[in-house]
């Protein structure tokens, strides 16, 4: 059961970061300007009459319209009268964003929706980890640790919209997914009873570790190169794609510099592998997602971004993420080998 939670949970956790990737894709970041409810619902509407005033009718505490160019939140249950009357609505100070589009709110709601899947999860697997707490005090602890983080994650959440999406706490709340998955993999190699007929060395440890960081500062530099292409779009139009990309950032450089680090290190963690036959199969698996990484790179810059290619680029790099730590716990558990045959 422990195992199972732990594996669900990670899946879950996955389909978030895909969602947040077609979020992301779509513009759909503010598509619920409040949190946690979206315009006030618990099921967001979709239509924009449902969010204008109308007279005679009867609201609840809580209930979001727009009027003007604002947010009006009920301060309390009431019917309206035939006119408007500010003394029933309080202005929504978070931020000054005052707009509706339905494709966007329900995007961002299922969003919202594996988020709070993703937190039953964690939560049944917390739970069920006190059964281990005799057999490993480890397993219950970085549960707890794990249903934490998750919690702080969702605060993050709420900041990333009351700031109206700022870049550096987009790119924070990523890094913290990241993190989730490093610590559920963690528990799954902990909670695991196989043992172990994989070697290893120190020199094909240290490059994971090293590919590990790697993976994690390109993701943190991708976020940020994303705001910028989301920062010509609204610039230059959706459709004048081949502008997107015209005078870039250094980061943007660095980003795709970085690349070719990424590849050699990878490569090297592979053939390593390969020729010392130390047993660890998905370094093929990484080494394919190495691959379609940088071409999906390579047909953004050069193929003025085809459809789907920006959250397969970030999805592509999580999962990438997620097998390179995997590989980095079996090392850990695996027999080194002896100095003289070490590099």
């Amino acid at each position: 059961m422990f195992r199972k939670s732990i594996k669900a949970s990670i899946i879950i956790i996955y389909l978030v970061i895909i969602a947040g990737a077609v979020v992301r894709m779509t513009g759909s970041g503010m598509g619920c300007p409040d949190w946690p409810k979206c315009f006030g619902y618990y099921i967001p509407p979709t239509e924009e009459n449902q969010l204008e005033w109308e007279p005679e009718h009867d609201y609840f505490k809580g209930q979001v319209i727009i009027v003007g160019e604002s947010l009006k939140v009920a301060k309390e249950a009431f019917t309206s009268s035939e006119n408007f009357e500010q003394r029933h609505w309080n202005t929504y100070e978070k931020h000054d964003y005052a707009e509706f589009n339905a494709a966007h709110t329900w995007i961002e709601y299922i969003n919202r929706l594996l988020g709070a899947i993703s937190g039953i999860a964690i939560l049944i697997m917390t739970i069920s980890s006190f059964g281990q707490w005799k057999k490993n005090k480890k397993l219950t602890l970085f549960s707890i640790l794990c249903l934490v983080l998750l919690l702080f994650q969702a605060w993050l959440g709420a900041t990333v919209v009351y700031s109206v999406l700022s870049p550096v706490r987009i790119t924070i709340h990523m890094l913290v997914a990241l993190l989730l998955v490093a610590l559920l993999i963690y528990l799954l190699k902990l909670s695991s009873n196989e043992d172990s007929s994989l070697r290893s060395t120190f020199t094909f440890r240290n490059l994971l570790v090293f590919a590990v960081i790697l993976s994690l500062i390109q993701v943190a530099m991708g976020t940020q190169v994303r705001q910028f292409v989301d920062e010509q779009v609204d610039m230059v139009g959706y459709a004048n794609k081949s502008a997107w990309l015209e005078n870039p950032t250094l980061v943007f450089y660095a980003h795709r510099s970085f690349s070719i680090i990424v590849l050699l290190v990878n490569a090297g963690i592979w053939w390593l592998n390969r020729s010392r036959n130390l047993g660890f199969k998905l370094t093929n698996w990484m080494m394919l997602l190495v691959g379609v990484e940088i071409l999906s790179g390579i047909a953004m810059y050069y193929l003025d971004f085809p459809f789907l290619s920006q959250p397969l680029h970030l999805v592509f790099a999580a999962l990438l993420f997620g097998i390179q730590f995997y590989i980095l716990m079996q090392s850990f558990e695996a027999k080194l080998i002896s100095k003289k045959q070490n590099l």
